[in-house]
């Protein structure tokens, strides 16, 4: 259940990457401001208030991106809905690289900290808040509102930054899949509390929040234990990664991109049994890095030749990767 483009606005293009917005953004924008009326002595203030949530939520997306993209990883889409923003990142299957990509984002909420301390102190000295009296509610509410994002934002409750981050550093430890297994496992318990919350603070907004941060959950603990069965799968002998030099295991692991129908990459043909879509390339499950199919090798200790298939990389067509 995570945000498309699909019934979004395209606003604009920034640094190679696309901003949409929901169209239900305008429906909870009336609402929010509407409900703050009487906070200032204008309406045009209450715009302002929720324009500066959209920037913000809008850098701390770009932060994402931009740092996924230092670590060579691929980020070309924002998406920006009522509960907020997803950027559309791949960063290399690696928990450095992950890890990075996914503080940036909050660390962007940590540098607007000292910056509106900064502009409130200067507002403060120079007699801003005496001549325009709603600027001091204002910059105290934008101020809030950063404090609150990156509050929630690092709560270990997977997909949250917090519960991603935490699979990152638990990556380092105890490995991919275990990690995707444990922090989902630890956000289906944060979205307990989430929903004890909602109860106690009557709030709808935290029941809807919490109903798409447990589908999220759920599908991620699937996800979690299907990589879990997978490295307890035998290993096919006769192949090796050519970057970490581990053997894929025996199974469906693999999906065509274009049928969707999963299929063992390594057994026959680098060909989907069901729409013959031939694969130039395929990711190793072990480490992320993909590899063209031919690049695929035997262990160093074994003896064992590789399969050589009729097959012409030249003419190939999409590489079929892990669903």
């Amino acid at each position: 259940m995570t945000p498309t483009k699909q019934g979004s606005i395209h606003l604009f293009r920034v640094a190679g990457i696309d901003l949409y917005l929901h169209w239900t953004w305008f429906l909870v924008a009336y609402y929010a401001i509407n409900q703050r009326v009487g906070r200032y002595t204008s309406p045009v203030w209450n715009v302002l208030e929720y324009l500066a949530l959209f920037a913000i939520v809008l850098m701390h997306e770009f932060g994402h991106s931009l740092a996924c993209r230092q670590v060579g990883g691929r980020a070309d889409q924002i998406v920006l809905w009522p509960l907020g923003g997803v950027a559309y990142v791949d960063p290399p299957d690696r928990p450095g690289a992950m890890l990075w990509s996914l503080a940036a984002g909050p660390l962007v909420n940590v540098a607007l900290l000292p910056v509106l301390y900064l502009v409130n102190v200067l507002a403060r000295t120079t007699g801003v808040f005496d001549a325009v009296p709603d600027a001091y509610p204002l910059l105290n509410s934008i101020t809030a509102i950063n404090l609150v994002l990156l509050i929630f934002n690092l709560l270990p409750i997977y997909p949250l930054d917090g519960g991603q981050i935490l699979r990152s550093l638990l990556w380092f430890v105890v490995g991919r899949a275990w990690s995707m297994t444990i922090a989902t496992g630890l956000g289906l318990v944060g979205v307990v509390g989430l929903v004890v919350l909602a109860v106690l603070a009557r709030s709808v907004w935290i029941v809807v929040l919490s109903g798409f941060i447990l589908l999220n959950c759920w599908n991620g603990l699937r996800y979690g234990l299907q990589l879990v069965r997978m490295t307890r799968a035998p290993r096919r002998k006769g192949f090796a990664c050519p970057v970490c030099g581990a053997a894929p295991p025996v199974g469906n692991h693999w999906t065509c991109p274009d049928c969707r129908k999963t299929f063992d990459i390594f057994e026959a043909q680098p060909v989907c049994p069901q729409c013959g879509t031939a694969a130039v390339a395929t990711r190793c499950l072990e480490c992320g890095n993909r590899s063209p199919i031919l690049a695929w090798r035997p262990p160093a200790e074994t003896a064992v030749s590789p399969v050589q298939w009729p097959f012409d990389s030249s003419s190939a067509g999409h590489s079929p990767s892990l669903n």
